[in-house]
């Protein structure tokens, strides 16, 4: 009994003492790495990384992150940012922020994210480097949409980096996969318009509800005593619940066309009036996946490099699960240099000067609006 009591007493301290620290958090810093915003249009915003040694490398990388959720998940906090260590391996980075849909944004979709705002912010990189061409680096979705870009025009990258994307989605690793072949995403879309994040996030958490929503909270209560531990947690709960709502026909044919009829990897799939054929991929490729990833199982990465035409191509694969591959000690230590070398060994030559003929098409929200009128 004596023993019972003085355990209780210790937990009922190490709770008070956690209550404290949380509640004392009022906020949480979080892509504190410098960086200057470049270009905008309608919410996307397109950010230059200061470069953290004397010469970067000659080519600069874009990096495209998913629309699902905010991408500060690269530069998380300064000793877990994938973003901090290519710089200091030498890279020129630039990065998208796609922002937060509003309803006006409902109709926007594929074409616009890709043919539109992407293929926008790679002219602003090439006109501000005088380069033809750039390095791009597309994370979870934000892979997909790079690939799909790649494809369409090979002419403007240089090298493409995928991480955790999904490319097969013919595959039942994953409650993911499963579900969203079952799932009434015109329902959804007409019911909603532009998609609550809340209910995109909810959906995720279902994934696996014991780890993400009670193991997590129990675990934490032998960590929260430590001020930089709750920190921790609390930056990463914030990123978490951070979600964006999702344009309605953008989802709508992300659901409908990649994750139901599987149309990328079998070259089928239509941005607009183009039709994407992955065999049009010929720049260098490296493909890197998370063995343990939930959300985008290797059987959904691995297959994009038997279906493009690429000579040059690699696959990388680490330990870990689809968030630990950005965030974990693993990550910093050997992801960002493994990726940083690759591209620099693909990066020594200058290009000639930028055409005059690459310049910004019209707004892919006026341009959704105008299609939608018609």
């Amino acid at each position: 009994m004596e023993q019972l009591a003085s355990e209780l007493v210790a937990t009922n301290r190490k709770l008070l003492k956690s209550m404290e620290l949380l509640t004392s958090i009022s906020n949480v810093d979080t892509g504190t790495t410098p960086r200057d915003l470049v270009y905008t249009e309608d919410r996307m915003r397109l950010f230059h990384y200061r470069p953290l040694v004397d010469k970067p490398c000659a080519v600069p990388l874009l990096i495209n992150y998913a629309l699902v959720n905010r991408p500060y998940m690269m530069d998380l906090q300064e000793d877990r940012s994938l973003v901090r260590r290519l710089l200091q391996h030498g890279q020129d980075i630039y990065m998208i922020d796609w922002g937060y849909p509003g309803p006006g944004d409902r109709y926007l979709n594929l074409e616009d994210y890709i043919r539109g705002y992407l293929n926008n912010a790679v002219n602003r990189i090439r006109e501000q480097s005088r380069l033809d061409k750039l390095n791009l680096l597309g994370v979870c979705q934000g892979g997909t949409f790079s690939v799909i870009y790649a494809a369409l025009y090979p002419e403007k990258v240089r090298n493409l980096v995928v991480m955790v994307a999904p490319i097969d989605f013919d595959t039942s690793d994953g409650l993911l996969h499963i579900w969203a072949k079952s799932l009434n995403i015109d329902n959804v879309v007409d019911t909603f318009g532009v998609v609550p994040g809340d209910f995109m996030n909810f959906g995720f958490l279902m994934l696996r509800p014991f780890s993400l929503m009670l193991d997590k909270y129990v675990g934490m209560l032998d960590n929260l005593d430590n001020k930089e531990t709750a920190e921790n947690f609390v930056r990463m709960e914030k990123w978490i619940f951070d979600s964006p709502g999702q344009a309605g026909e953008t989802i709508r044919q992300f659901v409908n066309d990649l994750y139901k009829k599987n149309l990328l990897i079998k070259n089928q799939l239509k941005i607009g009036t183009r039709t994407v054929d992955l065999k049009r991929i010929t720049m260098p490729l490296l493909n890197i996946f998370a063995e343990q990833d939930h959300l985008v199982p290797p059987s959904a990465s691995k297959p994009l490099n038997d279906a493009v035409s690429s000579q040059d191509k690699s696959i990388l694969s680490f330990r870990g699960g689809h968030i630990g591959i950005y965030v974990s000690a693993q990550s910093q230590k050997q992801l960002a240099p493994a990726i940083a070398e690759w591209l620099s060994t693909r990066s020594q030559l200058p290009e000639k000067p930028v055409s005059p003929g690459a310049r910004k098409a019209g707004s892919p929200k006026k341009q959704a609006a105008k299609k939608q009128a018609e």
